[in-house]
């Protein structure tokens, strides 16, 4: 890899912060330079939010500011409306199509459906898709290894709720190993 821009995006309360900034640390953590920038409006939960992460091999990064993204990760169908458009040709789109009811309309981008939103409802994980599209984004883009996230996971997870270290690692691992 020598530098990935990513924008994840979804509804408030989704987790979309928050998986940014475990790509972000494990960034930091895997001695890449990064940029992570957060957008969301003021109504948080349930309204819509997105971030970017640009992470770079080589030179520091410039701006986190993405108008083409080599991956999208969309946890509902206004994210996918929004930036299907601006994925660049030969990039990535990573949905969970338990939340998102049309297809990737495009022919020239790599699409991964899963279904994040129902896996986590089966391995009682509740409110972790987020991390089941990031195991997906790892299993499909080979961006970091599910070692490497660890690290980024356990810098992101504050001390007081160090017990849910092992439940992200647990969906990342689900969306990593899962098989269309």
């Amino acid at each position: 890899m020598k530098s990935s821009q990513i924008i994840l995006a979804g509804f408030g309360g989704q987790g979309i912060l928050f998986a940014g900034k475990v790509l972000a640390y494990t960034s930091l953590e895997t001695e890449r330079n990064v940029t992570w920038l957060p957008s969301y409006g003021p109504e948080m939960r349930g309204g819509t939010c997105n971030c970017s992460v640009v992470i770079s091999d080589e030179a520091p990064v410039g701006s986190p500011v993405i108008a083409d993204p080599d991956v999208l990760i969309a946890l509902n169908r206004p994210s996918l409306d929004k930036f299907e458009s601006k994925v660049k040709p030969g990039g990535y789109i990573i949905m969970d199509n338990s939340l998102i009811d049309r297809d990737v309309e495009r022919t020239d981008v790599n699409v991964v459906k899963i279904p994040a939103t129902e896996l986590t409802n089966k391995h009682h994980l509740e409110t972790l898709a987020n991390m089941i599209t990031v195991g997906a984004l790892l299993k499909a883009t080979g961006l970091y290894t599910p070692d490497e996230i660890k690290l980024g996971i356990e810098k992101s997870v504050p001390a007081s709720k160090a017990w849910l270290i092992e439940k992200n690692i647990e969906a990342v691992n689900i969306g990593y190993n899962y098989n269309n």
